[in-house]
């Protein structure tokens, strides 16, 4: 018997519950509204952020309605009237959403995705959108960071043990992928997005056997293709020896070893000095063991002869800066026609945000092809350039009438995307300690309606 897929429809703040009633109650549920997503802070003091997510969302999304099962047990809280209860059992959520494209590169205070609806229809899909952009992105820009400074080398993602969940799991080796790395060490993921699997073994392999040298013989034999040895079990240079001699045992020239502690820098150095010696210059050195983009870059610095890297937790779990900070903020509501800005005021003037609703371009230029900085207009207004400029409009229709708009991206081009959005960038911003800050222009509209909003509230 088929098992039922878990149906995420309560994935919610509870309170978009008892405010989505009292809109109902209060016959709001006819009214338009639009709510922005946006990010303040771009993770490690990074110059720029990469947009992820939006596959996940669109398919909640497309596909939200409760079962009698979620109203039940929102009866059972004894709060919603029947008549909410009896709405939200032929709930679909027909309004209209706006996003950049997923693998857009991003920064803060720029609207990532402008969902107009009504009251209910928005408030009930905050949760699943923050919960989704926050996680992909962070992982995506993390992921970036590290593919970045390891220039040349390959970057494998190892973190599916150390995520925090299955979902986190799954969606942060995509997230991965799509920011470049080459690979994958969970199967299910490689499954589900067609990412290449990647793995070779664990101590306990070496410990099953009487000896390591037997136990590399063994794999080899299994696994004659490409394969990778694990050389630190019980001691670095005798596990070096041991693949040295297995490998040429049995003619195996196109190996890899692999660290997974130490000293990274001198053993490496150490280990493709050996192999060279041995007539072993095609195998390659694989190394892991907690490591972020700080890591690699010193070991790259350095000139350490790794070929690839396997990065797990640090990249899984965000370890540096663990929190993306999407909110999601109502910034205008809409009636007979007239759209009508909303702000939200804060003591702390960086959560003070730009009301209304907008439009977001992208400004390059036209001889070489670099962004040159972003600008944000209200709705109604045109943009207006300097001759040798050009621009892109960031935000797209995705998704109208209960159904998205444009179909499913592949991950390849999701992937090439970025890559060229990265060749659009200065390259000043893609150090990991960039002093270059990427510029937020404002049209002097939207200026005066923040200004006039901010001192008569």
């Amino acid at each position: 018997m088929e098992e039922k897929k878990q149906n995420l429809a309560l994935l919610c703040d509870f309170y978009e519950f008892t405010m989505a009633q009292g809109y109902f109650l209060k016959k709001l549920e006819n009214e338009l509204c639009y709510f922005e997503v946006f990010f303040r802070k771009i993770p490690d003091n990074g110059s720029f952020a990469i947009f992820a997510g939006l596959e996940s969302i669109l398919e909640f999304i497309e596909n939200l309605h409760f079962d009698k099962e979620d109203i039940d047990f929102l009866r059972k809280q004894k709060i919603f009237c029947e008549e909410f209860l009896e709405y939200l059992s032929h709930f679909k959520f027909m309004g209209t959403i706006y996003s950049i494209n997923e693998g857009e590169i991003i920064f803060p205070n720029e609207p990532l995705m402008i969902i107009k609806a009504n009251p209910i229809e928005a408030q009930l899909l905050e949760t699943f959108i923050l919960l989704n952009i926050n996680h992909q992105s962070l992982i995506a820009t993390k992921a970036n960071r590290i593919k970045r400074v390891a220039q040349n080398a390959l970057v494998f993602e190892f973190g599916a043990r150390r995520a925090h969940g299955s979902e986190a799991a799954i969606n942060g080796a995509r997230s991965a992928y799509i920011a470049g790395f080459d690979g994958t060490s969970c199967t299910l993921s490689a499954k589900i997005y067609d990412i290449k699997a990647i793995g070779t073994m664990a101590h306990s392999w070496i410990q099953m056997f009487n000896d390591e040298y037997e136990a590399f013989i063994t794999y080899l034999k299994l696994y004659p293709n490409q394969p990778i040895l694990l050389i630190d079990t019980y001691d670095v240079k005798k596990g070096l020896l041991n693949a040295i001699n297995a490998f040429k045992s049995l003619n195996i020239t196109k190996g890899a070893v692999r660290l997974d502690s130490g000293d990274l820098l001198n053993l490496s150095k150490f280990i493709r000095k050996e192999l060279d010696l041995a007539g072993l210059k095609e195998c390659k050195i694989i190394a892991s063991n907690s490591l972020d983009e700080f890591i690699i870059e010193d070991l790259v610095s350095n000139n350490a002869p790794i070929d690839a890297y396997g990065v797990g937790e640090r990249l899984i779990t965000a370890k540096s800066d663990p929190i993306f900070g999407c909110v999601y903020k109502l910034v205008a509501i809409q009636k007979d026609e007239i759209i009508k800005p909303k702000i939200k005021i804060s003591e702390n003037s960086k959560k003070t945000i730009y009301p209304h609703l907008k439009k977001l371009y992208r400004i390059y230029d036209k001889s070489s092809h670099k962004a040159l900085y972003d600008k944000l207009l209200i709705y109604d207004e045109k943009i207006i350039l300097k001759k040798e400029y050009y621009t892109k409009e960031l935000l797209n229709l995705v998704f109208k009438d209960g159904k998205r708009i444009k179909e499913k991206k592949d991950l390849e081009e999701i992937r090439s995307y970025l890559a060229q959005g990265l060749k659009a960038l200065d390259p000043n911003f893609l150090a990991l300690k960039s002093k270059t800050k990427y510029k937020l222009k404002f049209s002097n509209k939207l200026l005066k309606i923040k200004n006039s909003l901010t001192k008569t509230i």
